[in-house]
C-alpha cells in the first residue's frame, strides 16, 4: 500500500513539474523585460533584454552569475533570453564593420577585459547553446570603467556625437562601454533617395530638406542641386512644383558652395521680389552679405527700410553692407541709430560690433 501511495505521489509531482514549464499567464518576472530604442543620426538602434538586480550578490566576481572566460558558457549581458541588439542600418562596433540586422549580444570577461560578441544566431535562451566559432559575426575586446551605482542592469547611450554613440552596459558599479559609428553621409544619403521615391516625392518641403541637409554638410551638392530644382519645379509635367523663398534661397546657397556665379544672378531677382516680410527682407539681405553682395544688399535693404521704418534689424544689416563698402563713417552712423531703439538684450553685442566697425576688426558670420 505505502509502494503504491509512493508512485501515485511521485506521478503526480512529475505531472505538475511538467505542467509547469509551460507558462501562457503574464506573471511578473524577477528580471523585467526591457525594449530601448535610440536613433544615430537615420540609424535606428533597438535593445531588447531582461534586466536583473544585483540584490547582496558580487555580480562581477559570482562566476554562477556572470560566467568567466567563456567557462562553461558567455554571459547573456542581461537574464533570460539572450540579449537583442538590432541595427538598422550598417554600422562600426569600435571601428569595426558590422551589417545592419539583428545580433544576440554576450560576453565573454577575461580579468579586466571583455570580448563582446555579435551573434546572427539571435534566438537563443540564454548563451547555454551559442556556438562561438559558429554563430559570431563581430567579436570586439573592450575594457570596462567604473561608474555610479546601478542597481539593475541597464544599458546606457552616452557620448552622443552626429555619427557616433557609447554604448555602455551598467550594473553594479561597472560598465562595458563599445562605440557604435556610422558612415553618416553613406547611411543618409542612401536613406534621402529611398525616401524620395515614397510619398515624400510630392512633398516640396522633402526635396528642398534633403537638399539643405547636403549643403550644411557640404557634400553631395550637385545631386543637392538636382533636388532643390525638384522643389521648384516639381516632378513629371511639374506636378507639386512650389517655387517660394525658401527653396530658392537654398539654390542660390548651393550654387555658391559650387562657385556658380552666373547662375546665381539669374535666380537672385526672383528671390528678392518674393520677400514680404521683415523676417524674409533680413533672411535675404543676409545672404547677400554672405555672398559678397554689397552693393545689391544695400540697395534692397534701403528700399526695404522704407517700407518697414520699425525693423530695426534691417538698418543693422545695411550698416554691415555699408562696412563692407568701405563707407565706415555712414556704417557706425547707422549702427548708432540702431542702438539707440534696439531692445536692451542685444545692447552689449551691438557695442561690440561698433568698436569693431571703429577699429576695422569686423568679421562677418560665416554660419
Amino acid at each position: 500500500m505505502r509502494k503504491t501511495t509512493l508512485i501515485i505521489t511521485l506521478l503526480i509531482s512529475t505531472i505538475t513539474v511538467g505542467f509547469g514549464q509551460f507558462h501562457t499567464m503574464k506573471i511578473p518576472q524577477a528580471s523585467n523585460h526591457v525594449k530601448e530604442r535610440q536613433t544615430l543620426a537615420i540609424t535606428d538602434i533597438s535593445i531588447d533584454y531582461s534586466s536583473p538586480s544585483v540584490g547582496s550578490r558580487d555580480v562581477w566576481n559570482n562566476p554562477n552569475i556572470i560566467p568567466q572566460n567563456g567557462t562553461p558558457i558567455a554571459w547573456r549581458a542581461g537574464a533570460n533570453m539572450n540579449t537583442v541588439i538590432t541595427f538598422s542600418t550598417d554600422v562600426f562596433i569600435n571601428g569595426q564593420p558590422l551589417s545592419k540586422g539583428s545580433y544576440g549580444f554576450h560576453i565573454i570577461p577575461k580579468g579586466d577585459t571583455y570580448t563582446l560578441l555579435f551573434a546572427h544566431n539571435n534566438d537563443q535562451w540564454g548563451s547555454y547553446y551559442l556556438e562561438v566559432d559558429n554563430d559570431v559575426t563581430l567579436k570586439v575586446d573592450v575594457k570596462s570603467e567604473e561608474c555610479s551605482f546601478s542597481e539593475k542592469l541597464d544599458y546606457e547611450f552616452l557620448n552622443w556625437k552626429e555619427n557616433s554613440v557609447t554604448i555602455g552596459l551598467e550594473w553594479a558599479e561597472r560598465r562595458i562601454p563599445f562605440e557604435v559609428s556610422v558612415d553618416l553621409n553613406k547611411t543618409v544619403l542612401e536613406s534621402f533617395r529611398s525616401e524620395l521615391r515614397g510619398v515624400n516625392t510630392y512633398r516640396w518641403e522633402a526635396w528642398n530638406d534633403a537638399a539643405r541637409w547636403c549643403l550644411s554638410h557640404n557634400t553631395n551638392l550637385e545631386e543637392a542641386l538636382e533636388w532643390v530644382n525638384r522643389s521648384i519645379n516639381g516632378g513629371y509635367n511639374g506636378f507639386a512644383a512650389n517655387k517660394n523663398l525658401t527653396n530658392l534661397n537654398t539654390k542660390i546657397q548651393i550654387l555658391q558652395a559650387l562657385n556658380r556665379t552666373e547662375e546665381i544672378k539669374a535666380v537672385l531677382p526672383e528671390a528678392l521680389a518674393m520677400a514680404q516680410t521683415p523676417d524674409e527682407v533680413n533672411g535675404l539681405s543676409f545672404m547677400l552679405v554672405r555672398l559678397g553682395q554689397y552693393d545689391r544688399a544695400n540697395e534692397f535693404l534701403q528700399s526695404k527700410i522704407e517700407e518697414f521704418p520699425d525693423a530695426w534689424f534691417l538698418k543693422l544689416n545695411q550698416s554691415v553692407a555699408l562696412y563692407f563698402l568701405n563707407k565706415h563713417k555712414r556704417a557706425i552712423q547707422l549702427l548708432e541709430e540702431v542702438i539707440s531703439v534696439a531692445p536692451e538684450n542685444y545692447l552689449p553685442r551691438l557695442n561690440e560690433i561698433k568698436e569693431q566697425f571703429v577699429n576695422k576688426n569686423y568679421k562677418f558670420p560665416t554660419n
